[in-house]
């Protein structure tokens, strides 16, 4: 396993790969040739906000299977290049969330006490103290936009100053917020109530510019904008006009949308403070950040369990376990169902029943595309849904809380093709063994595992005779025979699942198709991963 750490880390991240003896851990100041160079044989890439991974780099990086963010922002990160390529892109939420927080309540202690003019004025050689009367903020309103770590933290620090706190978030819940001392309202009721309004979304299409010329004209005049999340979120001469004509008191700035700032309308404001974003900018966070990804990245690699990523659904280790022998399964009746199903594949359904129509099904889904479009080009449990969607086919989910059967979590697979359609469904048995339970509406029971012939024959007697023989002739070891059969017709189909210990050779298939009463004969590998704590390739 080789990993490379293309900035720099603090040795406290170092320390989490040092375990692992085996592994080539690559530092920023040991990158002779070049990153691309260096990313030929890598299996991860750490970085934090300097270095670009644009698509051409991960051309560059055909064996890359985690790219991980010391840092919560990853546009750095092409992240759609890297899920096209089967890669996970991790960030680290959260832990740097204090030194933010700690950044956010600062700046606004900054504005109301004037606090950079005292400095400066000071320094100067000026005594300008009846100039200087500031405000407090006890009794003065937050408004927060944004309740997630960072909001929280900086919600439970305002508190501790006496503010009055005001939320919008319509991702959390009224019990988190109001156990926090946050009163929920809506976006316009935020901006209208607030004193000082406080910034900390992420940017998406319904955030950006979120305050702009028409929201800043429904705020108080006395209001004052601490944002230290995303520039993209605030219209720049929007914000500066209203700072220029007393709109609004004051703003304390730490992002922008171009960075670092080189021409700006805030230039020569006197009531509006600038950083160089610096919320995140503590030793502290820095080392917190670089241990954790390290720590997640090592996760990944080791047993398979993404957190925090950015283009896939994240689970805990423990959901990971217990959901393992159902993304195996779904793998397997992808790769079961795939070469049975004749014709362009249009699209795919997957239907979950019991416990897995509860659960959370992401991986088993792109597991279960995996397995059917695997045969084709290299596809992976990251890059299945991207891969189906670029060719044409859709995905459809359907969940039901009831049981199927005796079996507490079903998975039915159907493809839809310009041949007809065919599915298939399964389960899981004593915890961790893949299990068949029906094809094309014929009930037939059958371990997905190992090498599997699968038979479609006419109803007649002789046929299972025959099969034996045929194998037996050519010292094929049946390991396990399930037989299904329909009822609908006069003479109806029936289904053999058979599977055999070792490689089943042409002659035997050639004998099989040459039986009157057989109409079809396939083999079907499925590959046997034994534990979760396998990783994911």
């Amino acid at each position: 396993m080789k990993i490379v750490l293309a900035e720099k880390v603090s040795p406290a991240t170092l320390a989490v790969f040092q375990p692992e003896s085996s592994w080539r851990i690559v530092t920023h100041d040991r990158i002779a040739g070049g990153l691309a160079a260096e990313l030929a044989d890598a299996d991860a890439l750490v970085v934090r906000s300097a270095v670009q991974v644009d698509d051409a780099l991960l051309e560059s990086a055909p064996k890359l299977r985690v790219i991980g963010r010391a840092g919560v922002g990853v546009d750095n990160i092409d992240a759609d290049a890297a899920t096209r390529r089967g890669i996970v892109v991790m960030n680290t939420p959260g832990a740097n969330a204090v030194a933010v927080a700690e950044l956010t309540l600062g700046l606004m202690v900054a504005l109301a006490r004037q606090i950079p003019k005292a400095n400066a004025a000071t320094h100067s050689g000026k005594w300008e103290k009846k100039s200087l009367q500031g405000t407090e903020l006890r009794g003065k309103t937050l408004g927060i936009l944004g309740l997630g770590r960072v909001g929280l933290e900086v919600a439970r620090r305002a508190a501790g100053f006496g503010m009055e706190l005001v939320g919008h978030d319509p991702f959390v819940s009224p019990a988190v917020a109001r156990e926090n001392g946050v009163r929920l309202c809506s976006l316009d009721g935020l901006f209208a109530e607030s004193d000082y309004l406080t910034l900390h979304v992420g940017l998406t299409s319904q955030t950006q510019g979120i305050v702009n010329a028409k929201t800043l004209a429904g705020m108080r005049k006395t209001v004052r904008i601490v944002n230290c999340a995303r520039g993209e979120l605030i219209v720049d001469e929007a914000l500066a006009a209203a700072l220029r004509s007393g709109q609004i008191a004051g703003a304390a700035l730490d992002v922008f949308s171009q960075e670092p700032l080189r021409d700006s309308p805030y230039f020569g404001l006197e009531n509006v403070i600038l950083s160089p974003h610096i919320a995140g900018s503590t030793a502290e966070a820095q080392e917190a950040v670089g241990v954790q990804i390290a720590n997640q990245v090592k996760d990944y690699l080791k047993f398979g369990v993404a957190q925090n990523a950015v283009n896939l659904p994240s689970l805990t280790y423990e959901e990971y376990r217990e959901l393992f022998p159902y993304i195996l399964m779904a793998e397997r009746l992808g790769s079961f169902l795939a070469p049975i199903a004749d014709g362009n594949l249009e699209s795919i359904h997957l239907s979950y029943s019991g416990r897995l129509g509860q659960a959370k099904t992401d991986l088993v889904r792109n597991s279960a595309v995996q397995g059917v479009l695997g045969h084709s080009e290299h596809v992976n449990r990251i890059n299945a849904a991207a891969v189906a969607e670029e060719r044409g086919i859709r995905v459809h989910e359907k969940r039901s809380e009831a049981v199927s059967g005796g079996a507490g979590s079903v998975l039915k697979l159907t493809l839809h093709t310009a041949g007809g359609e065919h599915s298939a469904s399964a389960t899981v048995l004593h915890g961790s063994s893949p299990r068949l339970l029906s094809c094309d509406s014929i009930d037939i029971e059958a371990p997905l595992n190992g090498n599997l012939l699968f038979i479609r024959n006419r109803d007649v007697p002789g046929v299972i005779g025959r099969i034996g023989t045929i194998l037996g002739e050519h010292r094929l070891n049946i390991a396990n025979f399930a037989l299904g059969r329909g009822l609908k017709a006069a003479t109806p189909d029936a289904l053999a699942v058979v599977q055999i210990d070792g490689r089943i050779p042409q002659p035997a298939l050639d004998a099989l198709r040459a039986t009157e009463a057989i109409t079809e004969v396939r083999v079907i590998e499925l590959t046997d991963r034994a534990s979760p704590d396998a990783s994911l390739e």
